[in-house]
């Protein structure tokens, strides 16, 4: 059975700068050796995502890279905006107001504080359900 965890965002680190908790989840996939696909809203988010990836953790290393290229099935975490089609992968980070429309084993779902993404997580909780996944929530 698929698998929806929903992130929720309260730690002023992580509230102050959302995609942190993504470059964190990112890391702990690679370390499992989980090949992920992080799904973000838009472009410029899909840029500042690679450059955090970057620079978070001056001891890690994630490789990464934005969707699109030849190399894409063989890098380990890779960062998808809107309108670039790219395979599902056993994990995938979803940064969209949807959910996605092809998924793996596990879909990580990452919801700021604000109460506008709180009552769109709702909507995605209850579609995950009707599509027969496991939902849990963790507050962050």
């Amino acid at each position: 059975m698929p698998r929806a965890d929903f992130y929720l965002i309260a730690k002023p680190r992580f509230s102050e700068q959302p995609l942190l908790l993504v470059c964190e989840l990112a890391k702990k996939a690679f370390a499992a050796q989980q090949p992920t696909l992080i799904l973000t809203r838009d472009f410029p988010q899909a840029e500042a995502l690679d450059e955090l990836l970057w620079s978070f953790d001056e001891d890690a290393y994630i490789p990464h890279q934005l969707a699109g290229d030849d190399d894409d099935a063989h890098t380990a975490v890779l960062i998808a905006p809107p309108g670039v089609d790219t395979q599902a992968r056993p994990l995938i980070i979803n940064l969209r107001e949807q959910c996605p429309q092809t998924y793996g084993d596990r879909v990580l779902e990452v919801v700021a504080a604000d109460p506008a993404e709180r009552d769109g997580s709702r909507v995605r909780w209850r579609e995950y359900q009707r599509l027969g996944f496991e939902v849990s929530k963790f507050d962050m």
